[in-house]
């Protein structure tokens, strides 16, 4: 599975290649209640297809029938705001009270070559940031270390492309296979770690990266941060316990262990024994995910899933309780 935002720009650049003049969208702010978040993509291409997404479809209507008309950002790029005059609610049936700020780029086919390599950076999980200028359009971009929230600043649109999240899992088991390609799905970079080398010798082709280690020596090698979760799924607790003694130190938004409510109960005493901190053991989600009924291993990644988007969707201040 890949991210939108990667099947809209692969897409965009098989128009350029194949010679169509095309469009690029973005919301860059939003106001009230609004259909799709900052950084959401919707391309164009001359001949009336497009790919992404804005609204629940009447924006992007809308925005079409104003760019196949000549109507707007013909040779130069246009800004645009959405939902702001009553006629616009009732009309493109935008939530009361929403609105939001849309910056549309006209771009050539002589551009193929460079959202090409944007596409192929961004199939290999690569991160990109795209620097617009706003008043001609002029591109640059470059692979980045980091996801950065998108901003307009100084004449231009600086727009990461990428996994802005980061999901490391431990254990090489059926439940990290659905996990890391729903995540990847969801712009999560995953990584799965475990010491038993059978298992990651064995595993199926899954969009994520594969180590074998012992996890808390791997964990102490990564950057973890407010973008990042850490799951321990092998019910193992020589490799789990060894893994949360090490992540509950870091500053992850999510730190979860699969497991039943007695399994977790037992979990937690055996870290109390060897004296983690009880703050430190508050923060952890265990049995780990929505209680949704989850039983298969695609039921349980769903779960697990589910209570990370929950935790984003509610934004940085609650997800700094859990980190």
């Amino acid at each position: 599975m890949n991210s939108l935002d990667q099947q809209v720009l692969n897409q965009l650049a098989d128009w350029l290649a194949a010679g169509k003049q095309c469009w690029l969208c973005t919301i860059t702010d939003t106001f009230g209640s609004s259909p799709r978040p900052v950084g959401s993509l919707l391309a164009c291409s001359e001949d009336g297809q497009h790919c992404g997404s804005l609204s629940g479809g009447c924006v992007e209507d809308n925005l079409r029938e104003s760019l196949f008309k000549g109507e707007l950002a013909t040779s130069a790029p246009a800004h645009l705001r959405y939902g702001v005059a009553v006629e616009d609610v009732l009309r493109l049936g935008l939530p009361c009270g929403g609105s939001m700020e849309v910056f549309i780029e006209p771009i050539a086919p002589s551009q193929s070559l460079q959202y090409r390599q944007i596409a192929e950076l961004l199939t290999r999980r690569r991160l990109v940031q795209r620097r617009v200028d706003l008043g001609s359009g002029a591109l640059r971009f470059a692979e980045v270390p980091r996801h950065e929230p998108l901003r307009v600043e100084v004449g231009q649109l600086v727009h990461t492309y990428g996994p802005s999240f980061q999901l490391l899992l431990i254990g090489a088991v059926q439940v990290a296979w659905y996990l890391a390609d729903m995540a990847s799905a969801l712009d999560y970079h995953v990584e799965i770690c475990d010491p038993r080398r059978e298992l990651v010798d064995n595993s199926p082709p899954v969009k994520a990266t594969l180590t074998v280690a012992m996890p808390d020596d791997w964990l102490r090698g990564k950057i973890i941060d407010r973008q990042t979760a850490v799951v321990a799924l092998c019910h193992d607790p020589r490799i789990d316990d060894m893994a949360l003694l090490e992540a509950l130190t870091h500053d992850a938004f999510y730190i979860g262990a699969m497991g039943s409510e007695r399994t977790s109960a037992k979990r937690r005493d055996r870290l109390l024994a060897l004296d983690i901190p009880q703050s430190q053991l508050d923060r952890l989600h265990a049995p780990v995910g929505l209680p949704l009924g989850s039983k298969t291993p695609p039921e349980i990644a769903i779960a697990i899933l589910a209570e990370l988007t929950q935790l984003r969707a509610r934004g940085p201040s609650v997800m700094s309780e859990f980190a």
